[in-house]
Formats: structure tokens, sequence, C-alpha cells
């Protein structure tokens, strides 16, 4: 665990938030329990606090006194900085409080939420063994794609290099064609498989051809992508099982969660003011872990891979996260 300064001062910054909450009213806080460990300009900060900080920390036991030391050091400038606030009155900026109030909302809620699904049953055997065997596409008739890839500036994808991409015949002339245009481009080399990619976008990739090449956008960069290979890469149930379980338990977790959002709001008085609007539905619990496989599956959102001349297809960014 390595904690720099800038992750000292923000995880400070939180604590300034959290100290405020309970100052923001005028109120002295209360003495703090625990024995102290160390005292900033009178305040104390005790063992509870640097256990707390440990139990958050996934902190080795090898490392266990060194990652002390650290923590603690990070607690004191914590304190420093949340003097500092005090004195400034940074506690009672309207924004701050409205941010104290979020987070507190949050921590409570979520604490409710864990009470009442946190202690669902594990996922039994035979539910493990009906998931493997209705959804052969993650497991034995799983797919492994291996690509190459050309990383350039989404700036340089202009439609003279699609054009290039069309007549080329490998990535290797696309390559050539950069040099010549003088446009910066990386060499990689990924590789996935049908479980770890959105159903459609694998039905896509399978279909395409090898040395098939098509674009994939992400923000200011953009990959120039040729499928190298397309081969079986099954999984037996003994080695699925701990992702299925692990799916299964987050699904009826997340379904949990939707029911009782949904038996509070059949039993409360919810009414929309100032003509603020609302469609009356709830909003979207946390999303369940992604479709088992031997990686972590990608979001299952539909691809929009759209065709164009000759080898090109262009695949929107959301649909390929799996790909990054």
């Amino acid at each position: 665990m390595n904690y720099s300064l800038n992750k000292r001062i923000l995880s400070a910054g939180l604590v300034v938030l959290t100290a405020a909450a309970m100052t923001a009213c005028g109120e002295k806080a209360e003495k703090k329990p625990g024995q102290a460990l160390a005292s900033v300009n009178g305040e104390e900060i005790t063992v509870l606090q640097l256990n707390d900080e440990l139990s958050r920390s996934n902190a080795q036991a090898a490392n266990l006194e060194t990652t002390r030391k650290q923590v603690l050091e990070a607690l004191i400038d914590r304190q420093l900085l949340q003097g500092e606030a005090a004195k400034e009155k940074i506690d009672r900026d309207p924004k701050v409080v409205q941010a104290i109030e979020r987070a507190k909302s949050l921590i409570v809620a979520q604490a409710y939420m864990q009470k009442r699904v946190g202690t669902l049953a594990k996922p039994t055997k035979p539910e493990v063994e009906t998931y493997f065997s209705q959804n052969p596409q993650f497991f034995t008739n799983r797919k492994q794609f291996d690509m190459r890839e050309l990383v350039v500036a989404t700036r340089d994808v202009s439609d003279d290099m699609k054009t290039a991409m069309d007549s080329s015949k490998s990535l290797d002339d696309v390559a050539g064609w950069l040099d010549q245009h003088k446009i910066k481009y990386a060499r990689a080399q990924i590789s996935r498989t049908s479980s770890d990619l959105p159903p459609e976008l694998s039905a896509k990739l399978l279909a395409m051809p090898k040395g098939q090449m098509f674009i994939i956008r992400e923000g200011e960069r953009s990959m120039l992508i040729s499928i190298a290979d397309i081969r079986p890469a099954p999984v037996t149930l003994d080695v699925a099982t701990p992702q299925i379980e692990q799916f299964l338990y987050a699904k009826k977790n997340k379904e949990a969660a939707e029911a009782e959002i949904k038996r509070l709001r059949s039993t409360a008085k919810i009414a929309y003011m100032n003509q603020a609007g609302g469609t009356g539905t709830p909003a979207a619990a946390p999303a369940t872990a992604a479709a088992p496989g031997t990686a972590t599956a990608a979001p299952t959102q539909s691809a929009d891979a759209t065709p164009a001349d000759g080898a090109r297809h262009e695949i929107n960014e959301r649909g390929v996260a799996g790909l990054k």
C-alpha cells in the first residue's frame, strides 16, 4: 500500500467533510473513543481510527507495521487539514454542507440496503449447474478472439484513413500508410473471449473472417483492429463455478434491492413539487455482475457495429467496453 502525498491529501479532504458534519451546527465534537496514538493541536487520533483505516486498506500482514505508520501519518495530515478548514469555516459553506448531507444520506441508505439484502443465501449447486448448461456461449462453446491493433489519436481518424483500411490487405499495410502520412501510432495485441464481450459484439466478431479490420473509438484515442485468430476456448464447470456463484449472488442482490425499493415506493406518499416531474419509476439498482467467464466480463449492453465499404467496421465506444 503506497500512501503518496496526493492520496493522503485526498483522503484528508474526505475526512474534513465528515468532520464538518459534526460541527456544522456549531457543536463541539465529542471526545473520540479509543487509546490515543497522536495529538494534533490538541485533537487526538486514536487506535480505533487507525484500525478502521487499516480494515479498509487490505494491508498485507507482512507489511502491516509499515502500513500502520503510513496510515497514522495520513490521519495526521487529515487532522491538520480539518483544523485549517474549521478555522476558515469551510464547514459552513453551503456547497460543503450539501455535499456532507448527500454523503450522509448515501451511507445510511447503503447501510440499510446492505442490512436488508446482505444475508441472502449463496447460489446452490443446482443453480450453478443450470446456469452453466443454459449458457454454452460462455463456457462449453466459448471462443477466444486474438486481435492486433494500432492505437491512434481520434483526431487523426479521417476518411482517407478509412479508405486506406478498406484497400489494405493487412494491418501492416495500414501501418505503412500511417508512416507515410507521418501519423503517430502504437502497436498492441489483445485477446478477449466470448464471455468477456456483449453477446451482440461476440456474434459480430464471430461472423468476421480472419484479417477483418474495424475501428473502435474511445474518446481521444481510437484503435484500428484486425482479427488475427478465432479459436475454441472451452471452460469446464469446475473452473467456472466460482464466477457463476459470484454472478448469481450479485444478481440475487440486485433483484432483492429492486424489490425493496418497489415495496417502499408502494407504501410511501411521494409528491412532486413545483413541476419537478418524475416518472414514478424506481431508479436503477446497481448493475448486476456481468456474465461470468474466465476474465472479467464487459457490460452486456448492445454493440453498435455499422458495416461500411470494404472490410471496415466502426463500433461505438460503449458497446465495445470489453475490448479496452
